[in-house]
């Protein structure tokens, strides 16, 4: 059972500091319609930058202030006003209430009861969606007791602790006991969980010990020969029990099967078998055939298509989670584990010289016979999500089994890029091929730095001979400070690039990382700082309407005219309302 936390997590808010939120708080409820208008618009760009997150709050509170502008402009008779407060009204209390529900359903005054929402909002409510509209004075009443309630419910609470959506996440008695029935249950199966875990070990284990008293009876010759002589009597009995328990917890089976001390021995284990491991390649991890041996009894009897689907999902969530640093043995094996397992399935290796007898010893090391039709898109996906130094063989496994092989130039591209990204890793191995033109060796901006600083080096030691540098003043290692060791060639066409323009190179030491997306030095706290003094607007639509009936004219007069031009100046084209569109979602 997880353990819960009050700890408050940091978020992303929309608004740029508590200064703009306290501006649009007080706009909200001011009496002045300008002031209003623009808080609305605020609540917009904080929508934008919201998505579908927007706080159910914010929203509402929107949507009720919108009405009451639209109510005091007089332009709208009375049942268009009761159809806009009938909506908002409609969205508060459904909106509010929806996140109360649970999996049985529970009337809305309930729910709203416990939200302190008198029952008359929600008959309010009930009417405008299922019966007679009600009229415009209970309209406004309603409105304004729901902007009260949200300013102290919602807004009221922002301003002393945070973001604190107390009302939103209250549950009545019902609630608690749906939560304490819940955690008893999880509990339950957490300890069946726990139960079945214990009793994989204990079979697990009873395998090993079996496996291994076996192996200590081997003569000299057959330990060499790595030979493994038919299961016993007592082993098979251990099988069937094993086999019986995977019908039921194959994934509890497989979780205890990857742990240390199973499928990856341990370093004493491995003494035990005589297996000597210092010389593996870790970039393309083979297991050795006593390892293999050792489990393929169990492996054999468990190769059914599900559980193999299901131990290959393991191991790459497995080898996600390892560190390469720490354990590069167990990286070691649970990548070789995969690796066999996909060499299994594979039908692409060619045996047209061997004998009968090397046939027979290939195939009696074989986890499963017959070919599996193996999820490939979600193979490939998974091992591109666990980065390791194997991942270049693992992935090439994979590409050339897959039943639907990707053009070669794509495979090619994926794997040169798998190369890359896990080249810097403490492989032992030599970087990947490079393509002809392309300097050797550079993947990072770190290593463009070395590079360079090498290449400053030999300059100087060339201008002067006998001299010693030191490679790290030859270039700086803060990226900051790196414009000023830019050629005078860079520098001239950065400045060829920018002449004309309002943007400049930035030539200040700014501590960048100290300033979130959006903001500069110096930039006051005013939410209106960046609003411009003098701007006009323009109503794009009536425009276009305008432009349409100016084409429609001119072609009948047979005159083309591709503006219309007026006393206030040029109007624009649909091509520039185009641009203009673009530009303002691109902004």
């Amino acid at each position: 059972m997880k353990k819960k936390t009050t700890e408050k997590k940091g978020h992303v808010v929309a608004w740029i500091n508590k200064a703009e939120w306290d501006q649009v708080l007080e706009y909200l409820y001011s009496k002045d319609c300008t002031l209003q208008k623009y808080a609305l618009h605020r609540i917009s760009a904080w929508k934008g930058r919201f998505a579908h997150n927007t706080p159910i709050a914010v929203e509402s509170t929107a949507d009720l202030v919108r009405c009451q502008i639209l109510d005091k402009s007089g332009k709208l008779d009375a049942d268009d006003l009761v159809l806009l407060y009938g909506t908002a009204l409609m969205r508060f209390v459904n909106l509010i209430t929806e996140r109360q529900q649970g999996k049985i359903a529970r009337p809305l005054r309930r729910l709203a009861s416990n939200l302190k929402i008198p029952e008359w909002i929600v008959n309010l409510r009930h009417d405008i969606t299922h019966r007679k509209l009600p009229t415009l004075k209970w309209c406004r009443k309603g409105c304004k007791f729901v902007l009260e309630w949200l300013q102290q419910e919602y807004w009221s609470r922002q301003l002393g602790s945070g973001l604190a959506e107390n009302w939103d996440s209250q549950s009545e008695g019902e609630d608690g006991e749906e939560d304490l029935q819940r955690q008893e249950d999880e509990l339950i199966t957490r300890q069946k969980e726990i139960e079945s875990y214990k009793k994989a070990r204990e079979l697990l284990i009873s395998f090993e010990k079996e496996q291994f008293q076996t192996f200590e009876g081997f003569l000299e010759e057959d330990k060499q020969a790595r030979l493994w002589p038919e299961p016993s009597a007592d082993m098979s009995w251990i099988l069937a029990q094993i086999k019986h328990f995977a019908l039921e917890s194959s994934e509890i089976l497989i979780d205890a099967l990857i742990e240390d001390g199973f499928v990856v021995p341990t370093i004493e284990q491995l003494a035990s078998l005589s297996v000597d491991n210092s010389d593996a390649d870790p970039t393309a991890p083979h297991l050795p055939r006593v390892v293999l041996r050792f489990w393929l009894p169990l492996l054999k009897d468990l190769n059914s298509e599900l559980f193999i689907h299901l131990l290959l999902e393991k191991l790459f969530v497995e080898l996600q989670q390892l560190s390469e640093d720490d354990q590069k043995h167990r990286s070691f094996y649970i990548a070789g584990w995969i690796s066999e397992v996909i060499l299994c399935n594979s039908n692409k290796n060619e045996y047209h010289y061997e004998s009968k007898i090397q046939r027979k010893a290939r195939l009696k090391d074989k986890i499963f016979m017959k070919r599996i039709q193996l999820r490939w898109q979600q193979l490939l996906a998974a091992c591109l999500n666990a980065p390791c130094v194997a991942t270049p063989h693992l992935l090439q496994q994979i590409l050339e089994d897959m039943e639907h092989p990707m053009p070669l130039d794509t495979r090619q591209k994926l794997l040169r890029l798998s190369s890359i990204y896990t080249q810097g890793a403490d492989s032992g191995c030599d970087p990947p091929m490079e393509h002809s033109g392309q300097p050797s060796g550079i993947y990072t901006l770190e290593s463009l730095h070395e590079r360079l600083r090498v290449q400053s080096r030999r300059q100087v030691n060339m201008m002067h001979p006998g001299t010693v540098s030191d490679s790290r003043k030859a270039l700086p290692e803060r990226t900051e400070d790196f414009q000023e060791h830019l050629s005078p060639d860079v520098l001239a066409e950065r400045a060829a690039e920018l002449r004309g323009s309002p943007w400049q190179v930035c030539t200040d030491k700014v501590q960048w990382k100290n300033y979130p997306l959006g903001k500069v030095p110096g930039q006051s706290e005013d939410p209106s700082c960046l609003m411009v003094e003098n701007f006009s607007t323009i109503m794009v639509f009536d425009q276009q309407v305008e432009m349409e009936n100016a084409t429609q004219h001119n072609a009948h007069a047979g005159v083309s005219m591709p503006h219309r031009v007026t006393t206030d100046g040029l109007l624009w084209t649909h091509n520039d309302i185009s641009k203009l569109k673009a530009g303002l979602q691109l902004f």
